[in-house]
C-alpha cells in the first residue's frame, strides 16, 4: 500500500513539474514573460550601438525580444530625458523613441 502512494505521489509531482514546464514555454512564446534584460558580449553591443546613435548619455535599461525590435537599450541623456532605441539583430538601429513620445526611425 505504501509503494502505490508513492507512486501516485511521484507521478502527480510529474504531472506538475510537466505542466509547469508547458505553460512556462507558452508564455515565452508568446510574450508574456517578464522583460528579459541583454546580457554578456549582446550587452556590450548593445549599448555601443544606442550611445554612438544619440552621442551622449548613459544606458539606464535593457530588453530582449521588444514588442517593436530584437533588443531595446533605454538611454538617460545629460538633461534627464530618456530615450529608447531599437536595435535589429545585427546592433543596427531601427528607432529610437523619446519620453515624451516622438520618434525617429531610420529604416
Amino acid at each position: 500500500m505504501k509503494v502505490k502512494r508513492s507512486l501516485v505521489a511521484a507521478i502527480a509531482a510529474g504531472a506538475i513539474g510537466v505542466a509547469l514546464l508547458a505553460t512556462a514555454g507558452v508564455a515565452a512564446a508568446t510574450g508574456d514573460d517578464a522583460d528579459t534584460p541583454i546580457t554578456g558580449p549582446a550587452l556590450e553591443q548593445a549599448s555601443r550601438a544606442a550611445l554612438d546613435h544619440l552621442g551622449e548619455g548613459r544606458v539606464t535599461e535593457t530588453e530582449v525580444g521588444d514588442e517593436e525590435s530584437m533588443y531595446e537599450v533605454e538611454v538617460t541623456l545629460p538633461d534627464g530625458s530618456e530615450v529608447d532605441v531599437q536595435l535589429d539583430e545585427a546592433f543596427n538601429v531601427v528607432g529610437s523613441e523619446a519620453e515624451n513620445g516622438s520618434q525617429e526611425d531610420t529604416d
